[in-house]
């Protein structure tokens, strides 16, 4: 963790809450950002933001002042987020486990590194039919590039299963993307 970040927090919790802005400041477009890959709706991706906000600023005494505080408060976006999806099902798509497992991998990574704006724009429609878990996972380490290791960090999984949800889910994206034509 940042030195800055140290102090600001060590100020923080001596009283001096006026500088919790600072990390609202900084964090608040990306952990936004985050919650909205999760939950399609902008009025409750704002409510959830603020919950996560005063969640973070309520156990920043907590915080380990040698961890990441990025990953942190991702970890209780994440959990927030989840939770909130609990109360308020939503529709998402599901693949048979044979169509995923007869997937060729080589035909899915050669599709989906291809970089079209036709693709593009059926690879946005794809990932907004996928589960919440799956648009957070796709968010975290391939839009925000954030290692598997710092995934599984955030959302309470093992890398392994990290690894083994990416795999599935570009595998998922693939399908949507040719097979279902959107």
């Amino acid at each position: 963790m940042r030195s800055d970040e140290k102090d600001t927090i060590k100020h923080i919790l001596q009283g001096e809450t006026h500088l919790y802005a600072h990390f609202i400041e900084k964090y608040s477009e990306a952990v936004f950002s985050l919650v909205s890959h999760m939950i399609n709706c902008r009025e409750d991706a704002e409510e959830i933001t603020q919950d996560i906000f005063l969640k973070a600023f309520e156990k920043l005494s907590s915080f380990n002042v040698d961890s990441s505080f990025s990953t942190w408060l991702y970890r209780i976006a994440y959990n927030t987020t989840i939770s909130a999806l609990r109360r308020k099902p939503c529709i998402s798509v599901t693949i048979a486990e044979e169509i995923l497992a007869d997937t060729d991998d080589t035909l899915v990574d050669e599709t989906l590194s291809n970089e079209n704006d036709e693709l593009l724009q059926r690879l946005d429609r794809a990932i907004a039919l996928l589960s919440p878990e799956e648009r957070a996972l796709v968010r975290l380490h391939y839009l925000e590039e954030r290692s598997i290791g710092e995934t599984a960090q955030i959302t309470g999984l093992k890398e392994s299963n990290v690894k083994v949800k990416l795999h599935r889910t570009r595998k998922k994206l693939y399908i949507l993307i040719k097979e279902q034509k959107i």
